[in-house]
């Protein structure tokens, strides 16, 4: 595997101008503008009392040497001291200030960031890897405000050094040139640093995204690798991706390795000129000596902001790559658009789709001039074999992902003109793998409406076999999930999902049923769930189970996107055609333990009832 596999940027990726990153940049720092002022003016303070340092000591040198005193040692102590002083409070406040506008702008940008990658729909997460995403919500904009803090101090030298630069030439202008003789040298060093810092910033950046990338996918899939003993295999995925961050890494300070041997050499060779040229002049009595002391003094501090901004490119550069990553994530067009934002008014639930066609990939069909209607509060059931087409139906329906051709209309309306925020209110979805955030069931539950009162939770529990399937919980309402549910079963789980959707009320139900084997107690507490859903939503079911078709008002077969068949359970069986099949096949072991099941509860409770 070579240093740079994997370092591809992503499709989304652009390349911005410094000049347009510096507008992008400016727009997030216009609500600081009080804050710029009162940095800005501090640091005019510290580079005009820094400035003042140098002076102050050449004068006391030339003081001093004619006319020595322990109170003239005195004041110049004194007046040192003061600016050590004076520099000191000044720096500590603007750093105060400044720290404050760097961590609004910075939480400001990682806002934006987050809002953007939310805001995409499905297919750029199937597409691009969460892990980059995240590297560029959280290392990617702290780089950035290291960036900033960088460029406070940097801004504040160069004040300095531009001062210092006045009150050099008035003294004398022919040592003056000497000393500002070497600035065209490191300008031009420095511009041809700045491309090499770039784009070893850059790879360096998406060395690291790679390694965060490969730490989540190993870390998510912990539980499937330790079950199929591939410890040793993941970790040899995140050493590979470390050990290219490593070499790519390396391989960026060799590069850049060689500014400080550089800038070294180009302060010692304006140090030996001003101390020769400095030199001649004192003793030719062209300057004092206090003068010529002034110079060499100045040199530092006039040449360090310059030397700064050329040692500092790297974490410059590194900056802004981390601000043209962020923006580029800002910037990526929205692959589902809507054409309006209308408010969405009180819907019955009509679904109607007018030769829809889609494609997740470019040339890849999966619907093609697809027509189908849903009557308000039908409930309809599609089945197939995988890659049907099932789930695309109803993430279409959620807006998950754009369709190409056609439209998909609610009650006459076509989706696309709704506010999307307030079109998802009406949907009421449970996945294929219900998802649990970490909390507890409550929590979980109220997820879409979170001023929903515990009574009303417990009163639609209750409903649910009575209840029972909370006293399997170890704390009830209040029991711990877990990450991603990982402390509940997966039939909990599918009813804590379907408790989410009963408190929320929604006007459309998507469901893409669980696979995975439960109980025949914990399917049939589902059901009841599931029916009390149905009773008062347009319901989308993608069925895997023989007791979800069955209750379903309409049964369609889909397969390669196209509808084969259609009807109730039964009409379906008599055609003996694809339904019938599917049946056969999949769905008949499922219905004795289920009937029986159900069978044994009834007698249960009419023995109760007797009782």
């Amino acid at each position: 595997m070579g240093f740079f596999s994997g370092l591809n940027a992503e499709k989304y990726d652009r390349k911005y101008t410094d000049r347009e990153l510096a507008r992008r940049i400016a727009v997030y720092f216009k609500p600081q503008v009080k804050r710029l002022l009162v940095v800005s003016a501090l640091t005019l303070a510290i580079a005009g009392v820094g400035s003042l340092l140098p002076i102050l000591v050449s004068r006391g040198v030339d003081m001093l040497s004619q006319v020595s005193s322990v109170w003239q040692s005195f004041v110049v102590g004194g007046a040192v001291l003061l600016i050590g002083l004076l520099i000191w409070f000044f720096n500590w406040f603007m750093r105060q200030v400044a720290a404050k506008t760097v961590a609004d702008v910075v939480a400001a940008l990682a806002v934006d960031a987050y809002s953007a990658a939310v805001e995409h729909d499905l297919s750029f997460f199937d597409e691009f890897s969460t892990g980059k995403i995240v590297s560029r919500i959280t290392a990617d904009t702290r780089d950035f405000g290291e960036l900033i803090t960088l460029v406070a101090d940097v801004v504040s030298q160069v004040v300095e050094a531009l001062i210092l630069a006045v009150v050099l030439f008035s003294i004398e202008w022919r040592l003056s040139l000497y000393l500002f003789g070497i600035l065209p040298v490191v300008i031009v060093f420095a511009v041809f640093y700045r491309v090499i810092a770039r784009k070893a910033t850059q790879q360096g950046m998406r060395a690291m995204a790679n390694v965060n990338s490969t730490i989540k996918e190993t870390v998510s899939g912990i539980a499937v690798a330790k079950n199929f003993r591939q410890e040793e295999s993941i970790f040899r995925d995140f050493s590979e991706a470390n050990t290219t961050s490593y070499n790519v890494n390396i391989r960026r300070g060799l590069a850049l390795g060689v500014v400080f041997p550089t800038l070294n050499a180009l302060a010692g060779i304006a140090t030996g000129v001003m101390v020769y040229a400095g030199g001649l002049s004192a003793v030719e009595g062209i300057v004092t000596v206090g003068a010529w002391y002034l110079f060499i003094l100045s040199l530092d501090r006039f040449m360090f902001p310059v030397m700064n901004i050329t040692s500092f490119w790297t974490s410059i550069q590194n900056g802004l790559s981390a601000a043209e990553r962020v923006f580029a994530l800002i910037d990526t067009p929205k692959a589902v658009t809507q054409s309006d934002n209308r408010q969405v008014p009180r819907l019955k639930g009509e679904i109607v789709f007018d030769r829809v066609s889609f494609q997740y990939q470019e040339g890849e069909p999966v619907l093609k001039d697809f027509d189908l209607k849903v009557e308000a509060g039908e409930n309809l059931a599609i089945v197939g074999q995988t890659g049907a087409g099932k789930s695309s139906i109803a993430k279409l329906i959620a807006r998950f992902y754009e369709f190409q051709k056609g439209s998909i209309l609610i009650d006459g309306k076509d989706i696309r003109n709704f506010d999307l925020n307030e079109y998802r209110r009406i949907l009421g979805v449970v996945s294929q793998t219900p998802f649990l955030f970490s909390g507890t069931v409550a929590d979980n539950i109220r997820y879409a409406r979170p001023n929903v009162k515990d009574e009303e939770i417990l009163r639609l529990a209750k409903k649910i076999g009575s209840g029972e399937w909370l006293s399997t919980l170890p704390n009830g309402l209040e029991s711990e999930t877990g990450e991603r549910g990982a402390r509940l079963s997966m039939g909990q789980r599918q009813l804590v999902s379907l408790m989410r959707v009963l408190v929320q009320d929604p006007v459309l139900f998507i469901l893409d049923e669980a696979t995975a084997s439960i109980d025949p107690f914990t399917e049939w507490q589902i059901q009841q769930a599931l029916g009390m859903i149905l009773k008062q939503t347009t319901s989308i079911l993608i069925a895997h189970r023989l007791s979800t078709v069955k209750s379903a008002d309409r049964i369609i077969v889909v397969e390669n996107g196209s509808i084969l068949e259609e009807g109730n359970h039964q009409s379906l069986l008599e055609k003996k055609g694809h339904y019938a099949r599917l049946y056969n096949t999949f769905f008949r072991h499922q219905s004795l333990d289920y009937v029986e099941h159900v069978r044994k509860i009834k007698l249960e409770e009419q023995i109760k009832q007797g009782n």
